[in-house]
């Protein structure tokens, strides 16, 4: 059995031997209706600025947390590298102060109790971590 050609106007898909026109995702037909592009230009450029505003933000809270931590971290190398001949008791206040020969102390004797070159007050949470008061 010979088979022949259809016309370029009749969709018939020769594997299946059927005629899909109606399955198709494209216009099959001169008087079928114009395909456009859809314009997701601003869209994309709607969610783009949403996008960098959200990572922008985040990126200043880490930026923020970590400035925190560094200072912490350095106010705890502060206080731990200073001399004091006592054991802290965890919830207390202690003022750092700064000896004529750039050494640091640690003191219970508040600041306006001395006439001591005063550097921060400083008080030591339950993880061992001192806060700047």
């Amino acid at each position: 059995m010979k088979k022949t050609k259809k016309p370029d106007q009749v969709v018939y898909n020769t594997e299946t031997e059927r005629y899909d026109a109606s399955l198709k995702p494209y216009a099959t037909d001169v008087s079928a209706p114009v395909i456009t592009k859809t314009d997701t230009l601003a869209w994309k450029n709607r969610n783009i600025n949403k996008v960098n505003k959200h990572i922008q933000t985040k990126y200043n809270e880490l930026k923020e947390a970590y400035d925190q931590m560094i200072e912490q971290y350095e106010y705890n190398n502060l206080v731990y590298g200073a001399s004091f001949n006592f054991e802290p008791v965890v919830g207390d206040t202690y003022h750092l102060y700064i000896r004529e020969d750039e050494s640091t102390f640690l003191s219970i004797i508040a600041p306006e109790e001395c006439n001591f070159n005063h550097v921060g007050s400083f008080y030591l949470d339950a993880d061992g971590i001192w806060h700047k008061k």
